[in-house]
């Protein structure tokens, strides 16, 4: 196992993971904001429906600004669900208390035929 993939497992041990078709149902009703922590080109390619663009690199920095209330309902996704991991560790350290990751990501959305934008 290589150092980010250990990284990933690390972060994968203190937060909560959610499938992708429970986390399209909780988007749906209102229930949760969906934040995508791709590269601003890998959402340009195609995003979950209703999802909002924070890229990893600048996520802790946008973060309270869009969401100021630490209870906020959140799941992170990214391609695989490594980024998300590491995304909604750094958010619960920040505070947050609801925030979850998707579990597969992007790929695992789309593989559950759920709804996608451009």
């Amino acid at each position: 196992m290589d150092r980010f993939q250990q990284l990933v497992a690390n972060a994968k041990q203190n937060i909560t993971e959610i499938s992708p078709e429970e986390a399209a149902e909780k988007a749906a009703r209102g229930e949760a904001h969906l934040i995508d922590v791709r590269e601003a080109d890998e959402w340009q390619e195609g995003h979950a429906a209703n999802a909002e663009h924070m890229s990893r690199g600048t996520i802790e920095i946008e973060i309270e600004e869009k969401f100021p209330e630490p209870d906020a309902p959140i799941i992170c996704y990214c391609g695989g669900g490594g980024r998300s991991a590491l995304a909604a560790e750094s958010l619960q350290k920040m505070g947050y208390t609801n925030v979850k990751s998707l579990a597969g990501g992007f790929k695992a959305w789309k593989s559950a035929g759920l709804p996608t934008e451009h």
